[in-house]
């Protein structure tokens, strides 16, 4: 299961640095849970990256660390491309099937940015 979780995670990364949203749909499991919005299911990923990459086109997300253990993973990321910051973020996430099915985060970024 480790590496089935790293992969999940990593995929995810690099369709946010691709614009790639709709492969959230892929990544994410139907029932998916973001603890930091409070949604279910893979769409609100979607909307909330495109919102993100309206604002802030040039915005991606470096692995700067990551942990395994079983089904789940976490991350300490580095973001770029936001003006006047350079926020640090730390998920978790719950993997099942090879597929995202829980998230939790932590993020400095300022969100009046």
């Amino acid at each position: 299961m480790t590496d089935q979780a790293r992969a999940a995670a990593l995929r995810m990364y690099t369709a946010f640095n691709d614009h790639d949203h709709a492969a959230a749909l892929e990544i994410l499991t139907d029932d998916f849970y973001s603890h930091p919005l409070g949604t279910t299911g893979p769409q609100s990923i979607v909307e909330s990256w495109q919102r993100l990459h309206d604002a802030f086109p040039e915005a991606r997300v470096e692995v700067e660390g990551i942990v395994v253990e079983g089904d789940n993973v976490a991350t300490r990321l580095s973001v770029h491309g936001i003006p006047d910051q350079a926020p640090m973020m730390l998920e978790m996430y719950r993997v099942r099937d090879g597929r995202i099915a829980e998230l939790w985060a932590l993020t400095s970024m300022r969100r009046d940015a």
